[in-house]
């Protein structure tokens, strides 16, 4: 009769990419499955089973942290059951620290249905290239989809979702005018440019039009705001801040939206910046009677406006009385004239000052630099700017208001 092995020890670590629930659905699942069945074949048992969903490409991810931390402070020796090695790390930090926890014997084994593994040198040479191939993956991919992203924009195309008015076509790969949502927004912009309406107005306007969240209420304020401000029904293509021209028609007129856009300036309400009260010395001191803080306040006395210093008496009663600000530093340069430094501790903060000095002076260089780097970009956009502008390819008023912003 066959004699049996012993079980071994791991924890099973499942993971997929992305974190949304409609996406890769049965990829923790079927690892899962196919996990245990694996266990069962080669006698592992499972102490505890770490599941998420999160990309590794970074390191960060909470559950794989505690996987880590658990096999070391486990009295047990323990594994690591895994589909592939590209389910534990794609990134360099979590790949060596898994290779540097099996150099130093922390992890019992590391077992994979889809990879060999030992922990020999030839093992773990491969466990290292496997990581590699996976990060290279991971880069690589990222890549790709850039280039994917820059040729797109290069042959006009949207990148995503079609916005409001508009309809994917995944024959073309390309968006179209939806022959209904597509007059709504006309009908949008043709209402708000008579100046009539509110943003608020404007949602109700569009509720009675069939456009609602999808709890059956009014558009908040900000999506209507976003959906007259978006210059995608110009035949516009949005990509990190630059608008691009598409080859989608536009299904608004350019003196339409410029009409809203000034309704929107018009009815801008500009933001009061919270005005703060000048007390140097709030936050620094505390009661010397209670141990409360120390509060202040304006008082208006003798044709003038003095600030004054008292206890909050946060803890109870408190017999100290208000103080007038020049008499607090009076105080404060008694007590400050009474101290002394010797000359050791003198020359360690001249040093360190130094030091500061020259960490001003290096990121003074550095400021210098980046604003360089700002200069030069402002006039790379300004030349393509005016390239286009005398190709035809952009109104004069947009040009002279874009030529603005830039020169700000």
């Amino acid at each position: 009769m066959k004699e049996l092995k012993p079980k071994s020890q791991c924890v099973l670590y499942a993971r997929k990419s992305t974190e949304e629930d409609d996406q890769q659905i049965m990829s923790i699942e079927a690892q899962l499955f196919e996990l245990r069945e694996f266990a069962e074949r080669e006698r592992i048992e499972i102490v505890r089973e770490f599941t998420e969903a999160k990309s590794a490409k970074k390191p960060g991810r909470e559950e794989f942290t505690k996987m880590p931390s658990m096999v070391e402070t486990s009295k047990k020796p323990l594994g690591i059951l895994a589909w592939h090695p590209d389910r534990l790390a794609r990134n360099s930090v979590d790949g060596g620290r898994i290779i540097y926890l099996v150099d130093t014997g922390a992890i019992a084994s590391l077992r994979f249905p889809q990879f060999w593994f030992e922990p020999t040198p030839q093992g773990k040479f491969m466990l290292q290239v496997a990581f590699g191939q996976s990060k290279y993956f991971s880069d690589n991919l990222v890549e790709n989809v850039k280039r994917g992203i820059r040729q797109k924009l290069r042959r006009g195309e949207w990148l995503t979702l079609a916005p409001f008015g508009y309809v994917n076509n995944p024959k073309t790969r390309q968006i179209e005018p939806h022959p209904v949502k597509s007059k709504i927004v006309v009908r949008a912009f043709e209402e708000f440019a008579k100046g009539t309406h509110t943003l608020k107005s404007m949602s109700e306007f569009l509720a009675e039009l069939g456009v609602e969240t999808k709890n059956r209420t009014p558009l908040a304020k900000c999506s209507i705001h976003h959906l007259l401000t978006n210059r995608a029904c110009l035949g516009f293509v949005a990509h990190h801040g630059e608008y691009r021209e598409g080859t989608f028609p536009p299904i608004l007129s350019l003196a339409t939206f410029e009409a809203v856009q000034e309704v929107l300036k018009r009815k801008a309400k500009h933001r009061k910046s919270k005005q703060r009260h000048n007390f140097p010395f709030t936050g620094l001191l505390t009661c010397g009677e209670c141990g409360s803080a120390i509060t202040a306040q304006w008082a208006k006395g003798h044709g003038g406006l003095y600030r004054y210093y008292r206890c909050t008496k946060k803890k109870g009663n408190c017999a100290q009385r208000y103080l007038r600000e020049d008499l607090l530093v009076s105080q404060l340069k008694a007590r400050l004239q009474s101290v002394a430094l010797c000359d050791e501790w003198t020359k360690k903060m001249l040093a360190k000052v130094g030091e500061w000095e020259k960490e001003n002076v290096h990121s003074s260089q550095t400021f210098v630099q980046n604003l360089e780097t700002k200069r030069t970009a402002t006039q790379e956009k300004l030349d393509k700017l005016v390239s286009a502008y005398i190709d035809g390819d952009i109104p004069k008023e947009n040009y002279l208001k874009k030529k603005e912003e830039l020169l700000k």
